[in-house]
């Protein structure tokens, strides 16, 4: 059975523990791989590797930072397939879907944040003639990044797509329940020859290796996406020590339709936004609030 690794200073290795659990292929209820029981250890090797990689990383001249994204974009459109496989078995998703969107839009966040890092503007204020005020937008260090497990390959580069194209190195953790795509990943940074230490991957449990993260003093800014109760926990732990905190949380998000609205769109809209990826999407119609004259025909 395969062992995922975790991706620490450009190379490929065990957890410190040198334990495992099991992924399961939701669809068969099955274990078909094993993944790193990491804890504080192993970040803490991944905290230091991104520290030593930042000064020359955040110095690098925007364009070189470019290159590097976009050549690792380019892979994953390479390795389409391989890598929609991989989600469909770790995620339970049709392939179709991973092929369509997921996959597709990974390599869409690559892009974006790498063309948006060559088109920074800012604005000068003049106050009378006694100053000039200006914006500098300066990276601000390691980044820590956990990603969910309903899109997995898709949100984890919406966190670290950004963080790497604006300088700041990055500690990732994807989700336990679907860490596949992100194990692949870290191979096309290697094939992309991405500096040691810019990009590194810690996979295991939340209250271990997700916390571990949290609580690292080096760790300056914090992008979770994920449940309501574990956004809390982060925020208690990661305010005290003012850190910089990017919450995606749960919501309860409703579909409105009106008594003019174009009745067959409307009802085929609410299924495909209630029920895309199995409804497994944080910004799915949850709930639909119907205007009255039109709400009998809707029930029907």
């Amino acid at each position: 059975m395969e062992k995922i690794q975790n991706y620490i200073d450009g190379k490929l290795g065990e957890p410190v523990s040198v334990e495992y659990f099991n992924n399961i292929n939701p669809a068969e209820g099955k274990p078909y791989s094993l993944i790193p029981d990491s804890d504080e250890r192993d970040v803490a090797l991944a905290v230091e590797a991104a520290r030593k990689a930042f000064h020359d990383w955040s110095t690098m001249p925007v364009s070189r930072r470019f290159d590097f994204l976009v050549k690792i974009a380019d892979l994953i459109d390479r390795d389409l397939d391989k890598l929609a496989l991989a989600e469909s078995i770790d995620q339970g998703k049709p392939v179709k879907l991973a092929k369509v969107v997921d996959i597709p839009r990974a390599s869409a966040n690559l892009r974006f944040y790498a063309t948006a890092s060559l088109h920074f503007s800012s604005e000068a204020h003049l106050t009378d003639q006694e100053a000039i005020n200006y914006t500098q937008h300066v990276p601000v260090g390691v980044a820590g990044c956990i990603s969910p497990w309903n899109l997995p390959l898709y949100l984890f580069t919406w966190k670290i797509a950004p963080a790497l194209a604006a300088g700041c190195t990055v500690v990732a953790k994807p989700s336990e329940l679907t860490p596949m795509t992100a194990y692949l990943f870290s191979k096309l940074c290697m094939e992309a020859g991405l500096p040691a230490g810019v990009l590194n991957i810690v996979h295991g449990l939340g209250p271990k290796a997700g916390q571990a993260i949290i609580e690292h003093p080096e760790i300056v800014a914090i992008s979770f996406t994920g449940g309501t109760a574990t956004g809390k926990k982060i925020a208690a732990t990661a305010a005290p020590m003012f850190k910089k905190l990017s919450l995606e949380l749960g919501g309860k998000n409703p579909n409105i339709i009106f008594a003019d609205c174009d009745f067959e769109n409307a009802i085929s809209t609410s299924i495909h936004s209630s029920f895309s990826n199995q409804g497994e999407i944080c910004l799915c119609g949850s709930r639909i609030f119907v205007e009255r004259p039109l709400y009998q025909k809707i029930v029907d």
